[in-house]
């Protein structure tokens, strides 16, 4: 995490072990936590309809105390390790450090080697709270699986196998609101292009079978501008697999059939069995079906074309305002105003994400800030002037903004308190129609209360 002078306001991820999440979206896993015990209930918190099959008040901890902080805690990890065998009907547990653990240097994997060697699907993450934040974390534990589980099945699932067969990497388990729906649609798209997809996370994956599977793979798939690169650089390492890289969440037409035809040349350069003629059938027919639908927008925004958002001023993570800015120009007529970076991207990727931004159009230049710290986000948005009427995208913190500046808001982005999502998308064709829907939405129940 980045050093601030002071306070973050409002803040839009957690610590480290907010990657207890990730543990939670695989089928049948457990987190368990070697921290204090407020530790766990600030991060559930944070995260809305986070329990998962054992999350939120379910989460084991050691609940780490003063006492643990001068004599350490190993032995009541240990004990709290056999205890959850004896409670929890799990497949795959998942140690995970707070700070406490961290400062005092207990020694977990000493303690979670006992059970590997006794055969028990266990593993070990150092995850305190001040090493990172969660999107750092999240490959933490990733690769951590890998390591210390997936490998341990590699004489029955072969490197590179199966040559039709990715694993994905993209939307991150509750940090990323529209997880579970994106997964779904990333995985039905690449079905569609005769591939079989291992999504790892949430009720679209196999559970540990399949992330047992991940050798098999003949390549990766990673949508993101940087977050869960380190996943896919350490697979290429340890199985060879090598991997197609989507800067950005796909949403709506060009968007999405660029995406589809990056991996469609990929898999044919990696040797995948699969019909091109079959894979471009499916994309005509998914480009057809989504333009049908905006055909039937016509007579709608004519009638509305004074009261709908000229503008548009969003705060998300990298992938999703790259992706969100070049869907609303081109295919929303929605301008992109304020674009506000709020994950803390490490500056080794900030240039690449810039250039990004400015390839969205030629004869356009947008205001680009990486800025993590709300307060000052939220101060942009506020000096901003533009004519027209506006929305934000945001979190639910840009509510009240919205309300001084007249706009429209739509939470896009977490925390979203005032929003319930379950198994919405806003990626692919499916998924720009949906956003489309929300903003048109929201504007009009705006446009019929004034």
């Amino acid at each position: 995490m980045a050093n601030f002078a002071g306070h973050v306001e409002q803040p839009r991820y957690t610590c480290a072990l907010g990657a207890l999440q990730t543990v939670v979206a695989i089928p049948r896993a457990v987190p368990i936590l070697h921290s204090g015990p407020g530790c766990g209930d600030m991060i559930t918190g944070f995260f809305d309809r986070s329990g998962g099959y054992a999350g939120d008040g379910t989460i084991p901890c050691t609940n780490f105390n003063e006492k643990d902080v001068v004599f350490g805690a190993v032995d009541k990890l240990r004990k709290n390790i056999q205890n959850c065998y004896k409670v929890l009907d799990t497949d795959l547990q998942v140690v995970l450090t707070g700070c406490t653990g961290g400062i005092v240097g207990d020694d977990i994997q000493s303690v979670v080697q006992e059970f590997q060697d006794a055969g028990k699907p266990i593993v070990a993450v150092d995850t305190p709270g001040f090493k990172c934040n969660n999107y750092v974390s999240h490959s933490h534990v990733v690769n951590a699986i890998i390591d210390q589980y997936v490998d341990k099945f590699l004489e029955d699932n072969p490197e590179r196998s199966e040559r039709n067969t990715v694993n994905l990497f993209a939307s991150i388990p509750y940090q990323d609101d529209f997880w579970k729906g994106n997964l779904r649609e990333y995985k039905r798209l690449l079905e569609g292009l005769g591939l079989k997809v291992h999504v790892l996370f949430g009720a679209e994956s196999e559970g540990v079978s399949e992330w047992q599977q991940i050798p098999r793979a003949n390549f990766n798939i990673l949508v993101s501008p940087w977050y869960g690169k380190p996943i896919v650089d350490h697979l290429k390492t340890l199985y060879g697999q090598d991997y197609t890289w989507y800067h950005s969440v796909p949403i709506g037409a060009n968007a999405t059939e660029d995406f589809l035809r990056q991996v469609l040349d990929f898999a044919f350069e990696q040797g995948a069995n699969i019909s091109r003629k079959a894979a471009e059938l499916f994309i005509q027919h998914e480009v057809h079906a989504y333009y049908s639908e905006i055909d039937h927008l016509a007579s709608f925004i004519t009638e509305f074309r004074y009261g709908l958002p000229r503008y548009a001023q969003i705060i998300q993570d990298a992938g999703y305002v790259v992706g969100l800015a070049r869907f609303l120009l081109h295919e929303v007529s929605i301008v992109p105003e304020e674009l506000i970076i709020a994950d803390n991207t490490p500056e080794k990727y900030q240039e690449a994400i810039r250039k990004d931004v400015e390839s969205i159009s030629e004869k356009r230049r947008f205001r680009l800030e990486f800025e993590p710290d709300a307060g000052k986000a939220q101060q942009i948005l506020r000096d901003a002037e533009h004519h027209g009427r506006g929305i934000i995208l945001g979190a639910g913190w840009e509510k009240d903004v919205a309300i001084d500046k007249g706009a429209d808001f739509l939470s896009i982005a977490s925390p979203s308190p005032i929003r319930l999502v379950l198994t919405t998308n806003y990626v692919g064709f499916s998924g720009g129609l949906r956003l489309i829907e929300d903003i048109y939405m929201t504007a009009l129940s705006t446009y019929y209360n004034k």
